[in-house]
This record gives C-alpha cells, sequence and structure tokens, in this order.
C-alpha cells in the first residue's frame, strides 16, 4: 500500500523500531540550535529542515538523507530500504519532512508523532504532557 504520508510513531514505538532494526536511522531535523541547544535523541543524525538564519527549507534536505542511506542508495518499489525516522520539536515539522521524502521516492518513512519536546500545556510548556524527552528515552545536550 503506498500513501504519500510518513508512518506516524510514538517515542516508544520510533525507540523499538530503531531498536530492531539497526540499519534505520533516526533524523533530528529540527534548526541547528534547537539540536544543540534544548538537547536530541541519543544517536540521531542532525539533518535541519528549516534551519537559521533564513528559515526557508532546506533545498538538500532529500539528498542529504539519501546520503545517509549508504551513499544516496535508491528505494524503488519493492525494494528493501533502510527505515528513516524523522523527528523535530513536536511532530508538525517532520510530518512535512516525511512528506517530501516520500515525494522523493523513500517509502520507508516514519515520524515521531509527539517529537522532542511535545506540545505545549496550558501553561505554554513543552516537554511536560509528551515528547521524546517526556518519555524517558535516551537523550542529550550540548
Amino acid at each position: 500500500m503506498t500513501t504519500d504520508l510518513p508512518h506516524s510513531l510514538t517515542p516508544q514505538e520510533a525507540m523499538d523500531l530503531l531498536t530492531e532494526h539497526p540499519a534505520a536511522i533516526l533524523v533530528d531535523i529540527r534548526s541547528t540550535m534547537e539540536f544543540l541547544f534544548v538537547g536530541h535523541p541519543k544517536g540521531a543524525v542532525h539533518v535541519p529542515w528549516i534551519d537559521e538564519p533564513d528559515w526557508t527549507v532546506n533545498p538538500q534536505f532529500a539528498t542529504e538523507i539519501r546520503k545517509l542511506l549508504l551513499g544516496g542508495a535508491v528505494c524503488e518499489p519493492g525494494q528493501l530500504c533502510a527505515p528513516v525516522v524523522l523527528i523535530c520539536r513536536s511532530g508538525k515539522r517532520s510530518l512535512e519532512a516525511g512528506k517530501a521524502l516520500i515525494q522523493d521516492g523513500l517509502s520507508a518513512v516514519y515520524h515521531v508523532d509527539e517529537g522532542f519536546e511535545g506540545d505545549l500545556d496550558e501553561h505554554h510548556h513543552r516537554s511536560s504532557q509528551g515528547g521524546w524527552r517526556f518519555r524517558g528515552l535516551p537523550w542529550e545536550q550540548c
């Protein structure tokens, strides 16, 4: 079944997929400042979808992801592709980036629906009701 949306995973489901499939890659697509100073999942590779200073979509995003997949391998229908798991702050950017990868021909694309920090709570705080960090999964900070 072909879809134009990445498969949605909870943070724990993403961790399980990464553990079960050693070839899978976890890509943190947040800005460089978010990745460095807010923290990121342990083992995540950083490829920004949108980054400072211009805050425009990275025109090389799909190419950079393909380079991570063994030198730019093309995933054809019926061909086994390494899973790509995308994570952002709350799951919104990773959904959009995942759509772009699928349009570019990748098929095993997933996104963490709660992101790294989750949605805002009633006090406008993140990491209090969802996300990779809230769920107690391994992360680090520079």
